[in-house]
């Protein structure tokens, strides 16, 4: 039988060659003698290079691209991608399990530049999925009634030129699972949109709760039932949807008539403001909750990083089988078999006999410690987080004192506006050791891909820095790390929950309330409301510290806007409002600007008319001629012209009225210069600036504001230069 499979005289379906484990041990190296020899030296020889490559997993590299070429015929460079996920299909339902060491076999392909350019660069980017489609969206939830499925689609497809993807996901959740979804379960055979007032009441009802898994104190876990959060979000979007029906109904009544039925979400079933309040004081409680114990999570990441990174270092050194003692826990190093994983250290405790992966603990408390101080430093949110790059450390040098300042460039996410944050010696040391770990022996921050989960789509690859190597190929930490992560350091810190008594939960957004809360200041938000809604213990003190911010901006101001005006100045333009006067009524024209409109009073959109001038007009529009409303209006206009031309046109710039001062700028003052603003452009040279340019901060600059220069390396993209203008 091999025989004939090297001969390519039979070709076995994949099924039959993945069932078989002891035909595929000698398939390769048959293979390699009879069919292409070249082919498999290349990709024994990618293997070899990759030192952290287990035997194994060598071993199951050529194994599964002899596979494919006994069932597909053909060489190693003719694989395809299709031949690829064909495998993993097989492999998964053969085997009923997730396929081992796949994604390594998928990058040695790629690296070798067999699947083609136009292959994704990793395995994940491969299996991914991408934004569905409105059909998609509701068969996830499997409506049985086929019209109100095909209404839920229309109804999305309408919506959705004026909505994100995220936000129409989260809309066909709410329509097609939290409502009709739970209608169906409960009432089986529902087929309209008029629901009874029993059905409606007890839906609201049930919308209320969902039922959660938690784990007691004695490690059971059991099952309770919950008040939902979010159950107001969805009566909203169910109310739209039923008063979206009404006028589209008259727009197009062949679409839409037969549809529209009562809403059976009232308006007081949508209130939101004691849920605000509601809302508000929950947060204010979980900070107050959390703002003290802070420093006892940042002293407990810290010393966990450093234990876990001498337990590595220690059992790097020990020989097998050697025993070794770190911070009062004594590990062995076991015997492992030969060509076992190198990227793996193994320990096991002989008290208990229980392995540890120290290279998984020593990264799982790096990132902890990386992750709680980046947070906790910058009041970023965890999207802006994980969108941090190499080219996000920008320098700026102060244009008086010619001082380097670095500064970090914070993408936008929610407001969409980008802003500048300067970088304390604290958080350039965070920066500078997650570099230093990062970037490769040759010096560049690797490029990696990261995957957007709101708009299900892959962004552009970028020198990220919260990335971890995953094998043979690099990958950008995910939300879901992140807070799995989180998950694990606030199990080793022993702080529980005063509430419930369970262990203590931080999100990565209770950092960003926590920093506002401690700083007080405006973290990208564009209004103070906002950041009020943040600050949970003193809110008195952010009204002072945002009045205090707009003195520092006023002071930064020319000293001439602000200046005292003189009596005739004061006089002259206190006349204009006398002067704007006429028989039509007011003239609204700004100060110090002229008529564009040949004194065409009537007419003019600047005309404010007073409750008796209008109704003059109104009884001179109904009673008189044509001839003689054109004649009172020009008489009207004349009559302005004349009251403007007796006094001398102002030849001064509207006024600002300040509390104590007056803001003027007269003609034969200096004309005021333009304020400052940030200009941000792209240098081709970003080695040579200037006093008060800003360009792309090298790593030795961020390590020497710590005290700690280790190199100058910066990743192969062009940087951006950033110019303050």
């Amino acid at each position: 039988m091999r025989v004939l499979i090297c001969a390519d005289v039979i070709r076995p379906s994949l099924e039959w060659l993945v069932s078989v484990p002891s035909l595929k041990g000698d398939l390769a190296s048959d293979l390699a003698v009879v069919r292409d020899r070249d082919g498999f030296a290349r990709l024994q020889a990618h293997c070899d290079d990759h030192a952290d490559l287990a035997a194994p997993s060598r071993r199951l590299v050529l194994q599964r691209a002899a596979v494919l070429l006994a069932a597909k015929g053909g060489t190693v460079g003719d694989i395809t991608l299709g031949d690829v996920l064909e495998l993993a299909e097989t492999e998964t339902a053969v085997r009923t399990s997730w396929p081992k060491d796949l994604p390594v076999f998928y990058s040695v392909l790629s690296e070798l530049d067999i699947l083609g350019p136009e292959a994704p660069t990793g395995w994940c980017e491969l299996r991914t999925g991408g934004q569905q489609s409105p059909e998609e969206l509701i068969d996830r939830y499997r409506i049985e009634c086929r019209p109100i499925r095909d209404l839920l689609v229309e109804y999305l497809r309408e919506r959705q030129p004026a909505l994100d993807y995220n936000s129409l996901r989260g809309l066909a959740c709410f329509l097609g699972c939290r409502s009709w979804k739970d209608l169906e379960l409960h009432h089986p055979g529902i087929d309209t949109l008029h629901l009874p007032a029993d059905v409606a009441t007890a839906w609201r009802q049930r919308l209320t709760s969902r039922p959660e898994t938690v784990t007691g104190r004695d490690g059971a876990t059991s099952t309770v039932t919950v008040p939902r959060i979010s159950f107001r979000e969805c009566l909203a979007k169910v109310r739209s949807f039923y008063l979206d029906l009404s006028p589209w109904a008259i727009e197009d009544p062949g679409r839409w008539a037969h549809w529209v039925a009562p809403c059976p979400v009232g308006r007081e079933d949508t209130g939101r403001r004691k849920h605000k309040r509601q809302l508000k004081a929950r947060m204010d409680a979980r900070t107050r909750e959390r703002l003290p114990v802070l420093p006892v999570l940042v002293a407990s990441v810290d010393q966990r990083r450093r234990t876990a990174d001498t337990l590595l270092r220690t059992a790097r050194q020990a020989e097998p089988g050697a025993t070794f003692t770190i911070d009062g826990q004594t590990l062995m190093r076991p015997l492992l078999q030969p060509g076992a994983s190198a990227d793996k250290i193994w320990a096991e405790d002989p008290t208990s006999g229980k392995r540890r992966d120290l290279v998984q603990e020593e990264e799982y408390a790096f990132w902890a410690w990386a992750v709680v101080d980046v947070l906790r430093l910058t009041g970023v949110r965890i999207e802006e987080l994980l969108e941090i790059s190499h080219h996000s450390l920008v320098q700026y040098r102060l244009p008086t004192t010619a001082e380097i300042v670095p500064l970090l460039q914070i993408a936008p996410s929610k407001t969409d506006a980008e802003r500048l944050l300067v970088v304390s010696p604290e958080l350039a040391e965070v920066l500078s050791t997650i570099i230093s770990r990062i970037r490769q022996p040759s010096g560049p921050v690797p490029m990696v891909p990261a995957y957007d989960w709101h708009e299900c789509m892959w962004m552009p690859p970028d020198p990220l820095l919260f990335q971890r190597r995953f094998r043979t190929e690099h990958r950008a930490v995910s939300q879901g790390t992140v807070r799995k992560i989180l998950k694990a350091a606030l199990a080793d810190t022993g702080l529980v929950d005063p509430a419930d008594g369970r262990p203590l939960n931080y999100t990565p957004h209770d950092f960003r309330r926590l920093f506002i809360t401690d700083a007080v200041m405006i973290v990208g938000h564009r209004d103070i409301n906002v950041t009020l809604g943040y600050k949970a213990v003193h809110p008195d003190e952010a009204v002072q510290a945002h009045l205090a911010f707009l003195a520092r901006r006023r002071s930064d101001r020319p000293t001439e806007e602000y200046r005292a005006p003189t009596d005739e100045e004061w006089e002259e333009f206190l006349g204009h409002f006398e002067r704007r006067k006429v028989s039509t009524g007011l003239c609204g024209r700004a100060y110090s600007t002229p008529c564009i409109h040949e004194h065409a009073c009537l007419r003019c959109r600047c005309t404010g008319r007073t409750p008796l001038n209008a109704l003059e007009s109104k009884r001179s529009a109904t009673t008189s001629s044509p001839a003689s409303t054109r004649h009172n209006a020009r008489a009207g206009s004349a009559k302005s012209q004349d009251s403007r031309s007796a006094s001398p046109a102002p030849t001064t710039s509207s006024p600002r009225s300040t509390a104590g001062h007056t803001a003027l700028s007269t003609s034969e003052s200096r004309p005021r210069e333009p304020p400052e603003q940030t200009r941000i452009t792209s240098s081709e040279n970003p080695k040579k600036t200037e006093a008060g340019s800003a360009v792309h901060l090298p790593l030795e600059h961020l390590k020497s504001y710590v005290e700690s220069v280790r190199g100058d390396h910066v990743s192969p993209v062009q940087p951006r230069t950033w110019e303050m203008a």
